[in-house]
């Protein structure tokens, strides 16, 4: 009995509040955060904010709670069926002792493969340097012209015009419509981007949408979109999505706006800066004015004295007097400078006569018949050379001719089987056939006998 007792003391006995909470502990310190995929089941959206789901596949499930923190940062609706990624933490719910996922952000299943493939393209284009702040082109403090390329019927559009109206509804506006999202939206966008720079009706182009999913904003991560935007000779500041929202065609712009009404904060001139700045520039030159009006009153006064103190009529004469002077040594300079100019000229002619050309030319010309004349009478004398040459060639190779030859009654005797040229007796046999080539034409012969 003491032994049992005994026994019974020494044993670690847990209960269940403890066996739960040291499990838990383990749970959470033994896994990371982890990433699971899995498909939404048995949905529960209380009043408080939270959500509370099981995220399953073909063979198990588990539990999973979001709390309203977490979920308030969602861009989409959770609904049953849905395929998500979710990245949690491993619990246990002690008050039932159920194993749980604590999510701390969940998106559909098909952005995890749109975010892998956005990291990979932001890391290429990275490495290629169109991110670089040594590319970026500043933009014009007063834009002339705006360009908007974006949906027509889009939310973004409205704020865009709202916040231009408001600040300066004096800056003209030009609307490159397009598609902001699905299929061939990035196409329509590069076309607008090179018909906005081939215009060149703009000096500063705005790229927005509001804001979305991940999805919803691919368009955006496109590359050829991307390189548009980086060749474009145009500055362009993009203002696309939400303040949370980074797309590819952010990193490439020249500027980024968080929302489209920032971008149209930030493009166009506050109205309300400029009166101030005018109504500040209008003081300024109206205390300008009175300087020089009080500057000019004094010098007015000063001239005023100077004037009492010598009648114009003796400063007129004096200047008369120093006209007729200065008049006079005028006069003088030119007829000297006239003279000298007169006896260059002289010099110059002289020398022109002694350097004329005339003579040489003259020259030049008796030469150039002579040996004009020289080689008419070389050319004729060659010519006649070589037509006696030729013509004692001609004689020669017709002495040397056969059909010379043959024109005085020789003939050239071959076989008719293959034309070889027969110059022996021999060379036949009685039977066989020869021909003979005449002066004019020939004849077709039968050996009828032979002799050596």
């Amino acid at each position: 009995m003491n032994t049992s007792q005994s026994d019974f003391t020494q044993r670690d006995i847990y209960t269940v509040s403890r066996l739960v909470r040291e499990t838990r502990s383990v749970l959470e310190g033994s896994f990371p955060l982890i990433w699971i995929s899995g498909e939404i089941s048995n949905l529960a959206q209380p009043a408080s904010g939270h959500i509370y789901f099981s995220l399953k596949d073909e063979i198990a499930q588990v539990r999973c709670a979001m709390f309203r923190m977490k979920r308030q940062r969602l861009r989409f609706q959770p609904q049953n069926g849905q395929q998500i990624m979710l990245r949690a933490r491993v619990s246990l719910y002690e008050a039932r002792g159920e194993f749980q996922l604590i999510a701390e952000h969940m998106e559909p299943a098909g952005e995890g493969a749109l975010r892998l493939a956005f990291e990979q393209l932001k890391q290429k284009l990275a490495a290629e340097g169109l991110f670089d702040a040594a590319n970026k082109q500043p933009l014009p403090a007063m834009p002339q012209q705006i360009g908007i390329i974006t949906s027509p019927s889009g939310a973004a559009i409205r704020d865009l015009l709202t916040v231009l109206k408001r600040r300066f509804p004096a800056l003209p506006v030009v609307i490159y419509p397009v598609q902001v999202q699905g299929e061939g939206a990035a196409e329509q966008m590069v076309r607008m981007l090179q018909l906005a720079n081939q215009r060149s009706e703009c000096d500063l182009l705005i790229l927005s949408r509001g804001g979305g999913s991940l999805e919803d904003l691919q368009a955006f991560n496109d590359e050829g979109l991307a390189r548009a935007i980086h060749a474009s000779r145009i500055p362009l500041v993009s203002g696309i999505g939400h303040e949370i929202d980074f797309t590819i065609a952010d990193f490439v712009a020249d500027q980024r706006a968080p929302t489209p009404s920032a971008a149209a904060e930030l493009v166009s001139p506050d109205q309300a800066a400029w009166v101030k700045q005018l109504h500040q520039l209008r003081q300024r030159l109206a205390l300008n004015q009175t300087r020089r009006l009080k500057y000019h009153q004094q010098q007015l006064s000063t001239l005023s004295n100077r004037l009492l103190r010598q009648h114009p009529s003796q400063r007129l004469q004096q200047r008369a007097q120093r006209f007729d002077e200065l008049s006079q040594r005028l006069r003088q300079a030119h007829q000297l400078h006239l003279v000298t100019l007169q006896h260059r000229l002289e010099r110059l002619r002289s020398r022109l006569t002694r350097l004329s050309p005339q003579q040489r030319i003259e020259g030049q010309r008796h030469q150039y018949q002579l040996y004009t004349e020289r080689l008419q009478r070389a050319m004729e004398r060659r010519l006649r050379d070589e037509k006696a040459r030729w013509g004692q060639l001609a004689r020669d190779l017709h002495t040397l001719s056969p059909l010379n030859t043959l024109s005085r009654g020789y003939a050239i005797v071959s076989r008719e089987e293959d034309g070889r040229v027969i110059h022996a007796s021999s060379e036949v046999e009685i039977g066989d056939k020869v021909d003979a080539r005449l002066s004019q034409g020939r004849l077709l012969c039968r050996i009828e006998d032979k002799e050596s």
